[in-house]
């Protein structure tokens, strides 16, 4: 009898970072490229010749074949476009020092704001030919999509970008395979949130492009198979909405204490298929996983229709906008900061990002119940001063006649030093706690840190203790808990012994703590019966 030659696949141990089951075929990831504009002088005045250039030819060809109308306002703008005082107003910027890409915002928001107040209806109209000539270089100074890869497949490297896993469709399957990475790093956070297994810590493996391989996101387990004729690809499988309540995320334990489930939101496609009647709201939108990039951060349109959609979604129920938490080990791709800035503190030192998210949060408040949250805050001081840059900015709009509210502006309580004197802080209107962030600093750790995991474990009776204390400190202001902690029902009765009364999670994680919940009292007891 002829012998079969059939190698058994190779299994490899890894780590758990989002659970389920998926297989496809591999997509060796390249190291990326490092793609941020440069910082000197000499550099920023070419690159911005070359984007005035690039929008320069991109509204010449627009030209062909237009009508009269439009050609008169083609017009216009490469007159704008070719006057040499645009360019060298913004030359005078970057030899200030400032970034090329908010150089040329800076000056075309100069612009933009006289014409807005000029008496004639004829200048007035004009402004709207200027944004768009603004966001034509601006897109042309930081146009580098990123590179996606093949739908379905199992993507494979050393670490990845949020912004690559925001830009990949997921709905054909797929997951993830890191060499290295961390359980609680952002991108682990998004595919926990997108239900797309991935796994760990694998180390580097040999495997070639396109080879069938399978991750095993919940025993934390590598399958390569010998061949490519591997079975079709598994797609992760997700949450039946019909199965999940629409008590619009207020529900009572045992005993009677109301208690709101809210969700949390990284990108704008997680609400896609998602009722809002399941959840009291958005406790946690990330809004540093929507403006991706240098360019994001610099469009205010763009922000404003981002944040408009989330709040129409929400339906009137309330969300929360955490402002841009970049910086560390979170940059933003094209700005060069100082890895000591990240949160509040990299919002303060550099308010031309600011005050554009600013502006359009201010401008999206109409459109809903908003709420604002500051992250990385250590001292009051800084609610204060980010509320003085509100406070500006919407004196600004004002003056120009632009619809806006005063939102509620809280701040993340992710800094022990600010949990242990949360009294202080008057200036902030809530307070949500980040028990990711808490528990590295407890632990005097780094995500990147191949242990974090199970520091993180060990760490978290010392998050509980300094949780329940800083509820008390808290006093009347409303607070409610938006890490890691809010969605694993290992801590449930315990946060609910602290006090917290409102939780906000990724949406899968809404029916374990429902059901954890209706189980227990007030006090985190277990209700008779139980």
């Amino acid at each position: 009898m002829k012998k079969r030659n059939m190698a058994a696949p190779l299994r490899l141990q890894a780590t758990s970072a989002s659970p389920g089951v998926a297989s496809g075929p591999a997509y060796i990831a390249e190291q990326p490229a490092a793609a941020a504009l440069s910082q000197s002088a000499v550099s920023g005045h070419a690159e911005l010749a070359a984007a005035i250039e690039t929008a320069t030819e991109e509204l010449q060809n627009l030209a062909t074949g237009t009508d009269a109308e439009g050609g008169d306002i083609i017009d216009f703008q490469l007159e704008v476009l070719r006057d040499p005082t645009i360019a060298e107003m913004a030359g005078v910027r970057i030899d200030a020092g400032e970034n090329v890409v908010f150089a040329w915002v800076g000056t075309l928001d100069g612009y933009i704001r006289e014409l807005e107040s000029a008496e004639e209806d004829q200048l007035r109209a004009r402004a709207v030919d200027i944004l768009d000539i603004k966001n034509r270089v601006l897109a042309a100074l930081t146009g580098t999509p990123v590179k996606d890869f093949p739908a379905g497949s199992i993507y494979v490297g050393k670490d990845m970008e949020p912004s690559r896993f925001l830009a990949h469709d997921w709905s054909a399957g797929g997951g993830i395979a890191l060499y290295a990475g961390s359980a609680a790093g952002h991108v682990a956070l998004l595919a926990r949130s997108r239900s797309v297994p991935m796994v760990i810590g694998a180390g580097r493996f040999v495997t070639a492009g396109g080879q069938h391989i399978r991750v095993d996101g919940d025993a934390g387990v590598i399958v390569l198979q010998k061949g490519k004729e591997g079975a079709a690809p598994i797609r992760p499988e997700l949450p039946v909405s019909s199965t999940v309540p629409t008590d619009n995320g207020m529900l009572q334990t045992s005993d009677g204490a109301q208690i709101l489930l809210s969700i949390n939101l990284n990108a704008l496609e997680e609400i896609d298929g998602i009722a809002p009647t399941t959840a009291a709201g958005i406790g946690l939108m990330r809004s540093e996983f929507a403006v991706a990039s240098l360019a994001d951060a610099a469009n205010e349109e763009k922000q404003l229709a981002i944040y408009r959609r989330v709040l129409d979604w929400a339906d009137g129920r309330s969300v929360t906008i955490r402002m841009l938490d970049v910086g560390g080990d979170k940059p933003l791709p094209g700005l060069a900061a100082s890895p000591a800035l990240r949160g509040i503190r990299l919002l303060l030192a550099r308010p031309e990002i600011t005050r554009v998210q600013v502006r359009a949060l201010l401008r999206a408040a109409i459109f809903g119940h908003l709420r604002v949250m500051l992250p990385m805050v250590t001292f009051p001081s800084e609610v204060d001063d980010m509320r003085q840059i509100f406070r500006e900015e919407a004196a600004e709009l004002a003056r120009r006649g632009v619809p806006h509210r005063l939102p509620s502006i809280g701040m993340m309580v992710e800094v022990p030093a600010a949990a242990f004197m949360l009294e202080q802080f008057e200036g902030a209107d809530f307070f949500s706690f980040g028990t990711n962030d808490l528990a590295q600093y407890l632990a005097a750790s780094t995500r990147e840190d191949a242990d974090f995991a199970a520091h993180r474990e060990k760490t978290a009776p010392a998050v509980l203790r300094l949780l329940a204390y800083a509820v008390k400190l808290a006093g009347s202001k409303p607070l409610s808990i938006c890490g890691d902690m809010a969605g694993d029902p290992r801590w449930t009765a315990e946060l609910l012994a602290a006090g917290i009364r409102h939780f906000s999670m990724a949406p899968a994680q809404l029916p374990a703590i429902r059901s954890a919940i209706v189980g227990l009292n007030a006090g985190g007891t277990k209700a008779a019966g139980e």
